[in-house]
């Protein structure tokens, strides 16, 4: 009963958030600050911080987004408490990675690992990562990566599979719609054998439709994708 009414407030939430966006009144925290920060395979990461406090999210955007794709689900997060960073990979804007040493290795999971770096190092207590798509597979093979309580939580927004979910650490979330496909066939199944692989604690929503992560926000699905989200990163 309990988790019902906290579901019901976050939409009424989220719905007065967006609505009062759409009728023009000032709903944004103050414009987000443009910060970079280096990888540790010598890179550099530039991203947007939103907000204060000492939550942490990082943002990690699908293959044909930026940064800047996050803006609206940002400031609903600030909103919601968070201080949330959102990243542009090595080569979207003016991010770039290191020095490669395996042609088969792009690192980007060294820039999800640094994101989180930056938050910690800058008051954050606690960081959970939302990945979407590509950023979600990036999100999942950092939070391998990471060393114990490094990353709290994670949000996999039909991500593309890794070699070893069963190593991935924290809470996890996993999210996809029920027809979401690309030319391999349908997301769900590979998306489940991630989710029954991964290790506890976990938890997998399917929402319907066939929009495919990131994009999901553009649908009608995209008011309870973002009070999922929120949900999973408030609960104790």
């Amino acid at each position: 009963m309990k988790n019902t009414f906290a579901i019901i407030i976050l939409a009424i939430t989220v719905s007065a958030l967006a609505f009062s966006g759409a009728s023009g009144k000032q709903t944004a925290s103050d414009p987000p600050e443009q910060v970079s920060f280096s990888t540790q395979d010598g890179g550099l990461i530039y991203a947007h911080l939103y907000g204060k406090g000492d939550r942490g999210v990082v943002l990690a955007h699908g293959g044909r987004f930026t940064k800047e794709s996050w803006e609206k689900q940002a400031q609903l997060l600030v909103k919601a408490g968070f201080r949330v960073l959102a990243i542009d990979f090595r080569g979207r804007g003016q991010s770039r990675g290191g020095a490669r040493t395996n042609p088969n290795d792009n690192g980007e999971r060294f820039d999800v690992l640094a994101a989180v770096r930056y938050l910690r190092q800058n008051g954050a207590n606690t960081v959970s990562v939302v990945g979407a798509s590509f950023g979600g597979w990036a999100a999942a093979d950092a939070s391998v990566e990471a060393k114990p309580g490094e990353i709290d939580r994670l949000v996999l927004l039909a991500h593309s599979p890794i070699k070893k979910p069963e190593q991935i650490k924290g809470r996890k979330l996993f999210i996809v719609c029920r027809d979401d496909a690309n030319e391999a066939g349908l997301r769900l199944p590979r998306i489940r054998e991630q989710y029954e692989k991964a290790p506890d604690p976990k938890e997998l929503v399917i929402l319907e439709g066939s929009a495919h992560a990131q994009f999901i926000f553009a649908t009608d699905q995209g008011e309870r994708l973002m009070t999922e989200i929120l949900r999973f990163l408030s609960k104790p």
